[in-house]
């Protein structure tokens, strides 16, 4: 799961840099949470939440099934 984690999150990647951000793959469990840190803009961007659960969650879920929820970490 974790490489098909990786590889959905460098097609979210070139979203995010457009707006002076980005995403780091953590890791992911057994139970399909996967932790990312989000970086630069998006790492003190009011909307960070937002496009945690709304663009990269909903994405991850989308193309991997294996995946329950997405968590930031710092």
């Amino acid at each position: 799961m974790k490489e098909k984690v990786k590889e959905v999150l460098e097609q979210v990647r070139p979203f995010l840099q457009r707006d002076g951000g980005d995403v780091e793959f953590v890791d992911c469990d057994e139970n399909g949470v996967v932790k990312v840190k989000l970086r630069g803009a998006c790492g003190s961007c009011p909307g960070a939440l937002y496009t945690l659960k709304n663009g990269i969650e909903r994405t991850l879920k989308q193309q991997v099934p294996e995946v329950k929820e997405v968590v930031r970490v710092d």
